[in-house]
């Protein structure tokens, strides 16, 4: 009982002794006092596609008790204070490092936030800031990195939408036609345009980003005004390269390769459809036997010039579908009609002398495909 008594006397007298925290934070530090590289006024000409980068380097900040000290790299516009940068970046190391690699791409996208146009040069000022605990302490000096943007946007939206007065869904943003994404920063659509505006947006809903087409080119803001009429287009728009492609669908066919010509022409139906309907498909008789094979043939105009395109099966041949055939069978792919009969599909034995309906959908929400319905 004794002993039980002393060592609760003890741990009441070191409990008392530490009700008085006598350990205090040292946050002291002394800042950056100089900033290495890159050279005050560097000049960069950026290329994001590439795994470039630029080293920003600085002396190390003292902490007064010799304790870890955190960099962040802080960007501004070239007449900036830092008061509001455009963006700060902890150090290589999770902050703890005095070095910053910093990828061409991630300074495109700085100098877009600081009001640099595409292709156009530009400079944006940086400066360290020094932390321990809430003590954060900007560096003695400031340095200014010139760039020369590429063409291209620095910052490229997931989605692009359609909408305006001129497209097939209006003006209503709700509504907005969503592209297809082809590739990273690419995006494309077939649709036809009225006479009237149109513009792209990032969102379809609040206050999207906007942007329209200019002489070939993709800029921020504005609309594009459609005129000439009702006319059928695929809208290529390439964010890497700031770049627009407009082509004019002038026709479809079903090209049938036993007679080396259209045996149907498909009409624009609306929601980048083609169709014909009610048309009888007949094969054609050879010495062993009867003939299906087609492909489709699109009429193109760019700048003004023709042109055709060919689509067919991403097969070289084929054997014709039953109804068990997967639906990947019947997507379109570009193809060459270096052969006519190369890349052909073939029709479902019951097609033979029966009328039909066929469509092509050039739609963003699948796959581009085709589909022949028996009537």
């Amino acid at each position: 009982m004794i002993r039980y008594i002393s060592i609760m006397t003890f741990l009441a007298a070191l409990l008392a002794g530490c009700k008085k925290d006598d350990y205090k934070l040292n946050t002291n530090i002394q800042p950056v006092d100089k900033l290495t590289a890159p050279l005050n006024n560097k000049f960069t000409k950026l290329q994001p596609a590439t795994s470039a980068s630029v080293l920003f380097e600085w002396d190390q900040a003292r902490a007064e008790d010799g304790s870890l000290v955190l960099y962040e790299v802080a960007f501004d516009k070239e007449n900036g204070d830092f008061s509001k940068p455009i963006a700060k970046i902890p150090s290589d190391g999770g902050g703890v490092q005095n070095k910053l690699n910093l990828s061409h791409k991630d300074l495109n996208s700085l100098a877009g936030k600081a009001g640099i146009p595409a292709l156009r040069t530009g400079r944006i000022k940086w400066t360290v800031l020094a932390s321990k605990g809430f003590n954060i302490q900007p560096a003695k000096e400031a340095r200014v990195i010139e760039v020369e943007r590429p063409n291209g946007f620095a910052e490229i939206p997931v989605d692009v939408f359609l909408t305006g007065d001129a497209t097939e869904a209006g003006a209503d943003l709700s509504k907005a036609l969503k592209l297809k994404s082809v590739t990273a920063g690419v995006f494309e659509m077939y649709t036809s345009l009225k006479d009237g505006k149109y513009k792209f947006t990032d969102r379809n809903s609040g206050t999207p980003n906007v942007f329209s087409i200019d002489n070939g080119l993709i800029r921020e803001g504005g609309e594009t005004t459609q005129a000439g009429g009702t006319k059928v287009y695929r809208l290529r728009l390439d964010f890497n390269n700031a770049a627009v492609t407009v082509t004019e669908i002038t026709g479809i066919g079903l090209w049938f390769a036993p007679d080396d010509k259209i045996m149907y022409e498909l009409s624009y139906a609306g929601n980048s459809t083609w169709s014909f309907t009610d048309k009888v498909i007949t094969f054609k008789q050879e010495s062993w036997g009867r003939d299906e094979r087609y492909k489709f043939r699109l009429n193109v105009k760019n700048g003004g010039v023709d042109g055709q395109e060919w689509w067919g099966s991403s097969n070289a041949d084929n054997n014709r579908p039953t109804s068990s055939t997967p639906a990947a069978f019947w997507e379109l792919k570009p193809i060459t009609n270096s052969d006519r009969w190369n890349y052909c599909y073939k029709f479902r034995t019951e097609v033979d002398t029966k009328a039909c309906d066929v469509n092509v959908y050039f739609r963003a929400d699948k796959p581009y495909t085709h589909e022949v319905i028996i009537k």
